[in-house]
C-alpha cells in the first residue's frame, strides 16, 4: 500500500514537473494558513499513513508523512513517552482541516513548529534524526537514520525541517522520543514585563528543571519538569503560587501551545518575534505575550511591517507574520541577498521546475 502510493506520488511530481504544474503540498490542512499563500493543484498527503518502528528503548519513532499526531503521542504515551519538543497541532483554533484526524507529523516538521518546551528540550529541527524525501525531480532519496550518531545526510534531514515543503516531499520521518517527566509542576508569579524578562534569563543561568515560561501580560507562569526532588528544590528555590495540575496542562496545551489564551482571539496580525532572549521590553504598539525563557515574543499589532521589522532587526532578531494580515505579502524577514542566493539554490537543486509549494516561504521561492 505504502509502494503504491509513493509511486504514485512519483507520478503526480514527475507529470507536474514535465508540464510546469504548480503542487499545493497538503496533509489535514491544520496549517494551511502558515506562511504565503500558494496557487497550485493540491498534492493530498493525508492516506500516506502509519507508524512505521517503534522502538522505546531506542528512544526513536518512525512514521509516514500524513500520521496524525495524536496517534503517534498516544502509542508514545502508552510507553511513557513523549514528543520532546511538544508540537502544536492547531486543529482547533486554525478554522480548518479535518478535525477527526488533526495535525500530521509531516505537516509540523515541514512547517518546524515546537511548543513552550523548545527552549529546554529542542527544536523540531534538533529532534529529525532521518527522512525519506520525494524531490521536485520525482526522486525518493533517504537522509539520515534512526539513531542520533548517524551522520551521513543527517544535515540534510534538518534541512527539510521548516522548509514548508518547497525543497521536497516528507515522506517518512525518524524522531527523538523522551520519557515523560515523573513529577510537573506550574508556578505563577504577578510581575511586570522587565521584571519577567529578568526573571527568565536568571532562571536559565541556574541548573533548574524549567521546561516553559511565559509571561501573559500579567502574570509570569513557569513549569518544572524532572524528577520529585528536583522539582521539589526548584519550586522553594524560584517560588510563586502552585497550580494545580489540570488548570496546568490547559494552560500549557490548550492557551499556550494551541493558542487559544485570550491574547490569540482577534484579528488584528499576530506577529511572531524572535530575539536573543536578554533583550529589554520591544517599544512596539500592541500587546506581547513573551515564551521561551524571552526569545520568542508574540505582539498582536496593526503597525506596518516594515516598523516591526526595523525594531526587530535592531535587536538582532527576526519577525514573521504569523497569522492574518496580508498573505500575499512576505510574512517571512527577509534574507540578505547572500543567504537568498543559496536558498535559491538549493530550491534548484532539489525542485528545478520550482513546482513544489511555489512562493510559500518567499515569493522566489
Amino acid at each position: 500500500m505504502s509502494n503504491d502510493l509513493t509511486a504514485e506520488l512519483q507520478d503526480r511530481v514527475r507529470h507536474a514537473a514535465d508540464v510546469s504544474l504548480p503542487l499545493r503540498l497538503e496533509g489535514n490542512g491544520t496549517k494551511s494558513w502558515l506562511g504565503r499563500a500558494v496557487d497550485g493543484e493540491v498534492l493530498s498527503l493525508s492516506g500516506h499513513t502509519g507508524i512505521l518502528n517503534y522502538q522505546p528503548k531506542e528512544l526513536v519513532v518512525t512514521a509516514r508523512c500524513g500520521t496524525p499526531l495524536r496517534e503517534i503521542e498516544s502509542v508514545l504515551a502508552e510507553q511513557g513517552q513523549m514528543l520532546p519538543f511538544e508540537p502544536p497541532h492547531f486543529a482547533d483554533v486554525s478554522g480548518g482541516g479535518d478535525s477527526t484526524t488533526g495535525a500530521t507529523l509531516g505537516g509540523t516538521i515541514a512547517c518546524g513548529l515546537s511548543g513552550p518546551a523548545r527552549p529546554y528540550a529542542g527544536s523540531a529541527r534538533d529532534l529529525v534524526l532521518g527522512t525519506r524525501v520525494l524531490t521536485g525531480r520525482a526522486e525518493v532519496l533517504r537522509f539520515g537514520g534512526e539513531v542520533m550518531k548517524n551522520v551521513a545526510g543527517y544535515d540534510i534531514s534538518r534541512l527539510m525541517t521548516g522548509a514548508f515543503g518547497t525543497l521536497g516531499v516528507l515522506l517518512d520521518i525518524s524522531v527523538k522520543v523522551l520519557p515523560i517527566p515523573t513529577t510537573g509542576r506550574t508556578l505563577v508569579q504577578t510581575c511586570s514585563q522587565e521584571e519577567a524578562i529578568a526573571r527568565m534569563t536568571g532562571w536559565a543561568a541556574k541548573p533548574l528543571p524549567i521546561s516553559a515560561t511565559c509571561f501573559d501580560g500579567e502574570q509570569l507562569w513557569v513549569r518544572l519538569s524532572g524528577n520529585h526532588g528536583g522539582v521539589s528544590a526548584a519550586a522553594e528555590r524560584i517560588g510563586g503560587e502552585a497550580v494545580d495540575d489540570g488548570e496546568a496542562l490547559v494552560f500549557w496545551r490548550d492557551r499556550i501551545r494551541e493558542q487559544g489564551h485570550p491574547f490569540f482571539a482577534g484579528d488584528a496580525p499576530l506577529w511572531r518575534l524572535s530575539v536573543p532572549p536578554t533583550v529589554a521590553p520591544l517599544a512596539l504598539p500592541g500587546a506581547q505575550l513573551i515564551e521561551w525563557g524571552g526569545a520568542q515574543r508574540w505582539l498582536r499589532s496593526d503597525a506596518e511591517a516594515a516598523v516591526i521589522r526595523f525594531a526587530v532587526s535592531a535587536v538582532g532578531g527576526h519577525a514573521t507574520l504569523f497569522r492574518g494580515g496580508d498573505r500575499r505579502s512576505e510574512v517571512f524577514h527577509p534574507l540578505p541577498t547572500g543567504l537568498m542566493t543559496l536558498h535559491r539554490e538549493m530550491k534548484r537543486a532539489f525542485d528545478p521546475s520550482g513546482i513544489l509549494n511555489p512562493g510559500r516561504l518567499y515569493a522566489t521561492l
